[in-house]
């Protein structure tokens, strides 16, 4: 339909509606330039400068913190992921009373499917000794032969080799912070005492049994200072075990399918079996992890939260300072809201450049944190992760986009949400109670 074609008082209307808006774009765009000169432009209360400055810096080290501390923390948890998960199993079959014929069990087994090997283990708690040092460990029988199915130990020997340990001989493999702490080398012999005990004539002795060193493996997780091996033989015999063993150790295509995989073996196998996965065994620890790294989001948040009060000080400063400029506004016709928009998209501003330059510098550091650590242990001669005692001597880094865009979202939302109350007082303000003392 042509203009012409448009009556007089719809014609007379739509101009009107036009005049308004254009009207409320332009005072809407200086409402947001008054704002921009507003920080850009020098203070005559340095006080009010102050804060905001404080406000930016406090914006972005907080953003720069989260980012950095988040993505140390996901790379610390992928780590222990891909560490213990090689090592432990993932599904444990066991039997009450344990397994007399593993073999047509583990055949039974590998049938199912997504269910890749499995092997025979006998597992306990036990005291180690030595001359210098006595550590408490976790003792596992295994069968090296099969061993290598369900297990990655035997590609991280940094001594000796897991097929060393044979039947009858007593020999014992440890991880290297076990042998640290118990200072033996390959070679030297370990006193293993059970928690049980023997009865003689002479009374109750407890029961302990000599092993030799023949091997010591490093895969750098937290097995290195707890899990030591001997054959299964020798676990049959110490444990008194006869012929059987405890159960198998089984390993699957997908971890994170560990539960289904129990859960399909359950009505298989039947109720005699107990059967339970990593997430059973290991669980806890990764919640651990999990509830730390939200724990330290929340306390971190709070650092960006205090910087977003300190733009609802500089701004309420700001307000009280602006009371001309904004009677002078409201008397040229301005509303309430667009002067509140002058003050929100000052506050906003301060906020949002605060959080692009710590979310900048974050992302950096993240992702060069390692070389950083590096380049600071050699210039003051230390080390921050000693490698004989922790179990990494890098500090680990994953950086996730999901993570930056929620620390940066939360950033902006503190700071449109501290913009308020500030900009609810200069709207309040009334210009002819302000301009008859001018």
């Amino acid at each position: 339909m042509s203009v012409a074609l448009i009556p007089n008082y719809s014609r007379n209307s739509l101009v009107i509606r036009s005049f308004f808006t254009f009207n409320a774009l332009m005072f809407t765009s200086t409402s947001f330039f008054i704002g921009l000169r507003y920080i850009r432009a020098k203070r005559r209360n340095q006080f009010i400068s102050f804060i905001s400055g404080f406000s930016l810096l406090g914006m972005a080290l907080g953003t720069l913190s989260l980012i950095v501390v988040l993505s140390v923390m996901n790379g610390f948890d992928r780590e222990i992921k891909q560490r213990i998960l090689s090592v432990v199993p993932h599904v444990f079959v066991d039997h009450a009373s344990g397994l007399e014929d593993w073999q047509d069990l583990a055949s039974n087994v590998g049938q199912q499917e997504s269910i890749i090997a499995s092997a025979p283990y006998i597992s306990s708690y036990a005291m180690l000794s030595s001359q210098q040092s006595l550590q408490s460990a976790q003792i596992q029988g295994i069968l090296p032969s099969q061993e290598s199915e369900v297990s990655v130990i035997d590609q991280y020997m940094v001594q000796g080799k897991l097929a060393q340990l044979q039947s009858g001989e007593f020999g014992i493999v440890l991880g290297r912070l076990l042998a640290h702490f118990l200072r033996v080398d390959v070679g030297d012999k370990v006193l293993m005492t059970l928690p049980e005990v023997a009865i003689t004539p002479a009374g109750l002795f407890p029961r302990i049994k000599r092993f030799k060193v023949v091997g010591i493996f490093e895969v750098g997780a937290q097995v290195d200072q707890s899990l030591a091996m001997i054959h299964i033989a020798d676990a049959q015999k110490l444990l008194r075990y006869g012929d059987n063993v405890q159960g198998l150790r089984v390993k699957v295509d997908d971890i994170y399918h560990a539960s289904q995989v129990t859960e399909a073996l359950g009505p298989i196998l039947g109720e005699d079996y107990n059967l339970k996965d990593w997430s059973q065994t290991q669980g806890s620890l990764f919640q651990a992890v999990q509830m730390e790294k939200r724990m330290v989001t929340v306390l971190l948040l709070i650092v960006i939260a205090v910087a977003a009060l300190n733009i609802v000080t500089g701004l309420v400063l700001m307000v009280a300072d602006k009371r001309g400029d904004i009677a002078v506004l409201r008397t040229l016709g301005m509303t309430t809201k667009q002067v509140m928009s002058i003050f929100m998209v000052q506050g906003s501003v301060i906020g949002i450049v605060g959080i692009a330059i710590g979310t900048l510098l974050g992302c950096i550091l993240a992702l060069f944190i390692s070389d950083v650590i590096t380049v600071v242990e050699q210039l003051l001669g230390v080390y921050i992760f000693d490698p004989n005692v922790y179990f990494i001597s890098q500090i680990p880094s994953q950086l996730r986009i999901s993570d930056v865009l929620l620390i940066s979202g939360s950033g902006i939302l503190m700071s449109l949400l501290a913009t308020i109350y500030p900009a609810y007082c200069a709207a309040t303000v009334e210009p002819a109670e302000v301009l008859r003392y001018e």
